[in-house]
């Protein structure tokens, strides 16, 4: 695997507070990398950075070895940069199928005046884009809900749907921000297959999530933010064991933090946190 993301002296902040204070991140290319930590953490901040909806202060990022930062958020997805969203993004009044639509619209190449005289190059590229989107909808099973009006999906679909809808955009990387929040644990061991499965295609997936069940099965590696700074990173074993992520999650209500109804589980002599749904 080879570096193909790298953050590097990364800081934002908003009014007097710091909100990404000189964080480093490297992401290899086919891994699953997660990014963990209290709220408030900075977290969506730095994938907010990374994506281009804001600018930093100070830093660079490189990705596939080129300078994306200053770059428009469309242009980075162009590049094969995408991301979803901590709160759902939809589109209500349109189809489940119009809406994976939109990211593969991404890349379209059908130019105003052939789409306006309706010539058969766009009909073609019409009907490959339809063919595409139902395969995506098959690979985080919705298929069978196509026609159905996107608002029309319980919740936890509607965020299964938003990953097939990045996965039109043909990604690269994939930046999932808590794609578990608010789904069922049957719903959440079902995301779990499919990001195996996204990786497995090659695609490298960045990871922002609350469930340390979900994060620590199937990360490669987990960085963790705390009050904007990088604290620790390494294999989720490693993480683990750090006894500063044990310090920064110390009397914190795992159950409300991590999104379940859980439980503190003691490994190591009480050194080792993990949250149990």
């Amino acid at each position: 695997m080879s570096d193909f993301l790298e953050a590097r002296s990364v800081q934002k902040s908003f009014g007097g507070v710091q909100a990404v204070a000189g964080v480093d991140l490297t992401i290899r290319r086919g891994e699953i990398f997660a990014l963990i930590g209290p709220n408030g953490a900075g977290k969506t901040t730095l994938f907010n950075l990374i994506s281009g909806m804001y600018p930093m202060d100070r830093g660079h990022i490189r990705f596939e070895g080129h300078l994306i930062q200053g770059l428009r958020a469309h242009r980075i997805a162009a590049s094969g940069l995408v991301r979803t969203f901590q709160n759902l993004q939809i589109f209500s009044s349109m189809t489940v199928l119009e809406n994976v639509l939109v990211g593969c619209h991404l890349h379209t190449h059908t130019g105003f005046v052939a789409a306006a005289l309706r010539l058969p190059s766009v009909a073609a590229e019409e009907r490959r884009a339809r063919a595409e989107a139902r395969l995506y909808l098959e690979m985080v099973g919705l298929a069978a809900r196509a026609d159905d009006i996107a608002t029309s999906l319980p919740y936890g679909q509607q965020r299964l749907l938003e990953v097939a809808r990045a996965l039109a955009a043909h990604p690269k990387l994939l930046m999932l921000d808590e794609p578990a929040a608010g789904l069922t644990r049957p719903e959440t061991e079902s995301l779990d297959a499919l990001i195996c499965r996204i990786r497995e295609s090659g695609i490298t997936v960045l990871l922002v999530e609350h469930d340390m069940n979900l994060v620590m099965g199937i990360a490669d590696r987990v960085a963790v933010l705390h009050y904007g700074r990088k604290i620790a990173e390494g294999t989720p074993a490693e993480v683990q064991a750090n006894e500063q992520v044990v310090g920064a999650y110390l009397g914190m209500d795992w159950g409300i933090e991590f999104g379940g109804a859980g439980e503190l589980n003691e490994l190591q002599a009480g050194k080792e946190i993990v949250a149990h749904a």
